[in-house]
């Protein structure tokens, strides 16, 4: 039941060219960075990655990008990665687009053993009707488009069949895990990471403490160890800000202006 390994190295060891990565995060929330950068130091290429985004230009899974590891992505968003956008634009990476929702009910589906399941979002929309680029050439032109989806009726309203999402291996962060697996997010770092988890026949998580079991109240677990095959410590460090926003602290001289807040975040 001992599900930890001495280091990232150890716990990507198996990973092979040309897997299937499930790989939670947000931006640049709750993505295990350690894992990525110990497959980037592997070499393992040929991959294809799901996942809510497929890095933040050079950070995260983009550092696997920019090192050409990446054939294809199953993404909801690709607008922050400009090295993505000039890789799919010149015919060199596959790009599968997915609506949000509909991405995290794929992942949600593959872990649950549901092999497909119908939804109002895309209908009307290439998402539904086909036609989005999935593969340019080297000159620009579109040469692989994605096909059309069966749409059905139910009480009126029209839904759109969309498969589940399984992956070779699932890649997530966690704030804290146990010997057995169980893992809890903190806060927003929840996000995508459960449901890539469940979708990996194979789950490695790295947690930023590790405890031993019992220490995590049932309840408070967010991914069961069921779902977890492999528990690496990290640690806190490493951790990355997308954005930082700041503002000006008010001094306690200075009165507030009318109509303004006066409660410091």
């Amino acid at each position: 039941m001992d599900k930890v390994v001495a280091s990232t190295r150890e716990a990507v060891a198996d990973i092979p060219d040309g897997a299937t990565l499930a790989v939670g995060g947000f931006g640049l929330c709750g993505v295990p960075i350690a894992l990525i950068d110990a497959l980037l130091e592997q070499g393992t290429h040929g991959l294809t990655t799901i996942s809510n985004n497929c890095g933040v230009d050079d950070q995260a899974l983009g550092v696997l990008l920019y090192a050409g590891r990446i054939g294809k992505t199953i993404s909801s968003f690709v607008g922050g990665n400009k090295e993505l956008a000039r890789l799919y634009l010149t015919g060199q990476m596959e790009v599968e687009l997915t609506p949000q929702g509909t991405l995290a009910e794929r992942l949600r589906a593959g872990g649950t053993g549901i092999p497909a399941f119908y939804t109002p979002t895309g209908v009307g929309t290439l998402v539904a009707d086909g036609g989005i680029p999935v593969r340019y050439d080297a000159e620009g032109n579109v040469v692989a488009t994605s096909a059309p989806k069966e749409v059905r009726e139910f009480d009126g309203r029209q839904y759109v069949l969309e498969t589940a999402l399984t992956a070779d291996f699932g890649l997530v962060r966690a704030a804290v895990g146990d010997r057995h697996g169980n893992l809890v997010f903190h806060e927003s770092a929840r996000n995508f990471n459960p449901l890539a988890g469940m979708a990996g026949r194979v789950t490695i998580a790295e947690v930023e403490q590790l405890v031993e079991p019992g220490e995590i109240r049932p309840e408070d677990v967010h991914l069961a160890g069921v779902y977890v095959q492999r528990v690496v410590e990290v640690g806190a460090e490493g951790k990355k800000i997308e954005f930082r926003t700041t503002r000006p602290r008010r001094s306690a001289s200075t009165p507030a202006a009318a109509g303004t807040e006066t409660t410091e975040a």
